[in-house]
């Protein structure tokens, strides 16, 4: 997983829909593209990760599928992405088999960060940086400086996230967090693609 890669989008509820929202997210060069549906039945989440893998299938944009180990095997996603009160990055790891498959872990503390280690993830998620309301039982936002110690002090790659928009996000650079989640900021446009444009204008393009 390289890194610095900088946006990393997650899609809920878009308001121009899954399959816009994706083919705009690949047109745009997004590198990491999950989704995350939480209330739809099964039915609906299948149906909708078809689609967005058929749209990410040998592009750019690697394709991530939030919690679901069935659902991102049965459409051979990229990888999966777990939160701490899922199933173990090891054992998703053997119930999926496949070689290449990419791991996230989502932490909230310094501790887990730590902790987290244990289990092999290839990137962590690190957050909330700021209050949001997207994620039910969030937390208590983590704020910029803890976050950039949390990813500084972290051997793997680590994506950012909770709140973050075109705004926060250089609060984001100035301590040297180059990898960001963003999911309102883009669900929520009805021009997805002017933010996702503005998003991915980064400081660190000539790296």
């Amino acid at each position: 997983m390289k890194t610095p890669f900088g946006l990393y989008l997650i899609l809920t509820n878009p308001v121009v829909g899954y399959e816009a929202c994706a083919r705009i997210a690949v047109q745009c060069g997004v590198p990491y593209l999950q989704l995350r549906m939480k209330e739809e039945p099964p039915e609906k989440r299948l149906q909708i990760a078809r689609v967005v893998r058929e749209i990410t299938y040998e592009t750019g944009t690697c394709f991530i599928v939030n919690d679901d180990l069935d659902l991102a095997r049965a459409v051979d996603a990229d990888g999966l992405h777990l939160g701490q009160e899922d199933d173990s990055v090891l054992n998703a790891r053997q119930g999926w088999g496949e070689k290449g498959k990419i791991f996230g872990l989502s932490t909230h503390s310094f501790q887990q960060a730590k902790e987290a280690l244990k289990q092999s993830p290839d990137y962590l998620g690190v957050g909330p940086v700021f209050s949001t309301s997207t994620k039910k039982n969030a937390g208590v936002a983590l704020g910029v400086k803890e976050v950039g110690r949390i990813v500084q002090s972290s051997p793997l790659p680590c994506v950012a996230i909770g709140g973050i928009n075109v705004e926060r996000r250089e609060a984001l650079f100035d301590v040297n967090v180059l990898n960001f989640a963003v999911i309102s900021a883009v669900n929520q446009s009805s021009d997805p693609e002017v933010v996702i444009q503005e998003l991915i204008k980064t400081k660190y393009e000539n790296l």
